[in-house]
């Protein structure tokens, strides 16, 4: 298996610090500490400055500046301009490199300042080099009390490039009633500084978090077809990306240019496991194209079918040569990625419905049928009463909650007669029933396909005679719009209203990792016009669009938490037959399943109670009184901006949550987390598993049914050889913030080990032979929430963030 490795040089540079000492004022003569100063820079080493900031009003200060050297050099005292609330003396000095742990070198250099000085709470640093540097952290020995860590992990601009300074604090987290004195100041202006002022088109080395609606995965000046339609407003309702800045089209001022530098994400927002290697679209597709001489037909003719399965198996069983190539160290880099990158955010993007409990008979149509034809369904109770065999008639089995449907009928039936123009491309509105077997199973009893009326021709409805054949036909569960793309907006707003030093930031901060990255790199190469979404799934040109109905359509904040989630799966929202699950007090979790073998239910609902403790143990430690809540200016500002600025198109609606108290906080933070973490493993860790062998899930159809208008000829060669036809359709590390608050440090042990115990808990669950969906001959073991997982492809563990 190839796997990403880091790749280039270390470049060593002797650092130059200005350092600022701040601190309260210490008379001539008083005793001082020797502070010494650890700073870890990561690979690319540069000249920088740093200033230290007392969390406490400060006054003139005596320091002296010693640092050990190699060759003369001096030392320089200079008067700072008011920093804070206080005039403070500037102390300048040289620092030596003074050790090497692999990528990482460690510069040192010492200061003596005052015991009065206070207590440190940010530093000041400036790189003084024309490149950008990577901070990772800088440690302070020397003080009573012990270390003092700056954790950083931050790319940090030239001055250069923007003289301003950036500011690192401390781990210690505050409300913001509750900042010291010193540091108000600075907590303001970093968050003015990553919101930016709207203008202008965003450079690479900067940290601006902004908003803007979908509208560069179009490309109309190279072509008029490569128009698309801008997603988010009124028309297309859909949540918000982040703003780059980039120029209109000059063919359509709706649309933004389309560049080959990479789609701008703010800096620190980046991959840095790839070290050397810029994942882009120019990387990309030089990576295809160095391949395209072995792929050949595989990847490049998209209109080409297969003759056989064994054609097919033959893709897993032999392979594709991979060409010759002088940098094999960048293919097996890039290769993964690219794969990883493809399978999930292309795999997802139209998965919108969910199984629920059928509760309304007989089927009907909610399409209006002057348009779309007549609303009933060509399913029919006797049908139903015939394929359950006795056991039971349809009213008992609506009664019993065991009957349920896939629904895709409304949502696509509207674009069945534009996509059917598109080249080698088909589409139907479709609906499949199942039945829950006494066993735990559910059996497949109909399958119906329908078009719209069309060409002249009445609104057709197709019972296939080979269920198997039909079936594959009916795409599955969540889409990538309910994991990546409701959930930038989380993370623009997080960074623009949360200072970096609140609670709720850090709490969430792990969880929103690389999300903006691997968005923006599907926005160049993957949803992109014509990209691998368009082209090798069904609805082509109008997947953007699609997604936008269901998000119009589907998506609720308040039923993205998984107890409501499963509950709210009911297909009228007046039925007394409720979701897949109903809440019930004696069951665990609180809930009484409706399929009681259902692994993501049961698995997800032991993982949710296991967040949500850990979330309730730290949200409970930082707000003691619940009605804190309603008076942090910055968290009513975060869920304010969220609701009204990243979902501007749903901002109106009655079901978003209400944020005055802790409880409020809890719930609305856990079901964050769990759209990242748990949520975003189920629907994508299984891909490879599940559709891996894309027969079994097929993601667009080349030829209508063959019980459609046929010829005699096609009628007689699908009786012969129905194979061909079928063919054509084809978490773990703890922050250091955390880790420095002994309360919430304890917490987060008790919710690691929670995780363990559940562990455990799935592994039992696949080896028992009473769970019919996790265990027997030909049934894949549930694995997809387990929440650790060795390297490699597993379709398992479950990670903090949404960053593949």
């Amino acid at each position: 298996m190839l796997k990403p490795q880091a790749v280039g040089k270390t470049h060593e540079y002797a650092a130059k610090l200005n350092a600022f000492v701040h601190g309260r004022s210490s008379p001539t003569g008083a005793s001082s500490l020797a502070v010494i100063s650890r700073l870890s820079l990561h690979r690319k080493q540069r000249e920088l400055g740093i200033c230290f900031i007392s969390s406490t009003p400060a006054g003139n200060i005596e320091a002296v500046a010693s640092a050990p050297t190699t060759k003369k050099e001096t030392t320089s005292v200079e008067h700072n301009e008011e920093i804070d609330e206080a005039i403070s003396e500037t102390i300048k000095g040289f620092a030596q490199k003074k050790g090497r742990e692999g990528e990482v070198i460690k510069y040192e250099t010492t200061f003596k300042v005052g015991k009065d000085f206070g207590e440190v709470g940010a530093i000041l640093v400036e790189n003084e080099h024309r490149r950008e540097m990577y901070l990772t952290d800088i440690v302070l020995h020397g003080f009573p009390n012990g270390p003092v860590n700056v954790v950083c992990n931050s790319w940090v601009h030239s001055k250069f490039q923007n003289p301003q300074k950036r500011v690192f604090f401390t781990t210690k987290s505050y409300l913001p009633r509750e900042t010291p004195s010193g540091l108000r100041r600075l907590r303001k202006e970093e968050l003015e500084t990553l919101r930016g002022n709207g203008e202008g088109e965003r450079k690479s080395f900067e940290r601006i978090y902004d908003y803007d609606v979908y509208n560069d995965v179009g490309d109309p000046d190279k072509s008029w077809d490569l128009r698309r339609p801008v997603l988010g407003g009124q028309l297309q309702p859909y949540p918000r990306r982040c703003r780059t800045g980039r120029a209109p089209c000059d063919t359509d001022p709706l649309s933004e240019k389309r560049t080959k530098k990479g789609f701008y994400v703010p800096r620190d927002e980046c991959f840095s496991e790839i070290k050397q290697v810029t994942f882009s679209a120019k990387t990309l597709y030089s990576v295809l194209h160095a391949l395209a001489p072995s792929l050949g037909t595989v990847m490049v003719d998209k209109d080409l079918g297969f003759t056989y399965f064994t054609a097919i198996d033959s893709l897993f069983s032999e392979g594709v040569d991979l060409p010759p190539i002088g940098n094999q160290g960048f293919l097996k880099t890039i290769i993964p990625r690219v794969v990883k990158t493809i399978t999930d955010t292309g795999g997802d993007v139209l998965r919108f419905e969910t199984l629920r409990p059928l509760t309304e008979w007989p089927l009907k149509s909610k399409l209006d049928p002057e348009i779309y034809g007549p609303q009933e369904s060509a399913i029919t109770t006797e049908m139903i009463n015939q394929e359950i065999g006795g056991i039971m008639t349809v009213d008992e089995a609506l009664k019993q909650n065991k009957l349920f449907i896939l629904d895709y009928h409304d949502l696509l039936l509207p674009f069945v007669e534009r996509v059917r123009q598109l080249k080698s491309t088909t589409l139907y509105g479709s609906r499949t029933v199942f039945f829950l077997n006494p066993d735990g199973t559910l059996r497949p009893l109909a399958i119906e396909l329908t078009r719209p009326p069309m060409d002249g021709l009445p609104k057709p409805m197709f019972l296939p005679m080979i269920l198997v054949i039909t079936n594959l036909l009916v795409t599955g569960t969540y889409s990538t719009l309910r994991t990546h793309c409701v959930t930038e907006p989380y993370v623009i707003a997080t960074n623009r209203q949360l200072s970096v030093m609140h609670p709720i930031h850090r709490l969430l901060r792990p969880h929103f990792r690389y999300t903006m990255e691997i968005n923006a790199l599907a926005r160049e190469a993957l949803i992109n016009a014509e990209g691998t979404i368009e082209t090798a799934f069904a609805p082509g040109k109008y997947a953007g669009e699609l997604s936008s109905v269901a998000y119009d359509v589907e998506w609720r904040f308040d039923l993205q938490a998984l107890p409501a989630d499963l509950i709210s799966r009911a297909r009228s929202t007046t039925s007394t037959n409720l979701g897949m699950a109903v809440e019930d007090p004696t069951a665990p979790h609180g809930l009484k399943l409706t399929i009681e073998d259902y692994p993501y239910a049961n698995d997800g609902l032991l993982l949710w109670d296991i967040i949500k403790q850990w979330v309730s143990d730290y949200v409970d430690h930082y707000y003691p009184d619940p009605n804190l809540v309603e008076f942090d200016e910055e968290l009513q500002a975060w869920w304010s901006e969220i609701r009204t600025v990243g979902h501007a198109d749903k901002k109106d609606e009655p079901w978003w949550p209400v944020l005055k108290t802790s409880k409020d906080l809890i719930e609305i933070v856990t079901t964050i987390v769990w759209v990242t973490s748990g949520h975003h493993a189920a629907v994508n860790f299984g891909q490879y598993t599940y559709a891996g062998y894309f027969p079994n899930r097929p993601a667009i159809a080349r030829i209508n049914m063959p019980t459609e208008d046929p010829s005699e000829e096609d009628w007689k060669r699908f009786m012969k050889k129905p194979e061909a036809a079928l063919l054509k359709n084809i978490l773990e590390k703890m922050e250091k913030s955390w880790e420095d608050n002994p309360v919430i440090k304890a917490a987060f042990e008790k919710f690691n080990g929670r995780l363990k115990v559940l562990e455990g808990i799935i592994d039992e669950r696949n080896e028992n032979s009473d769970f019919k969906n996790r265990n027997g001959a030909g049934t894949m073991p549930y694995e997809l929430l387990k929440p650790f997982s060795q390297p490699g492809v597993t379709g398992k563990g479950v990670p903090y963030s949404i960053s593949i």
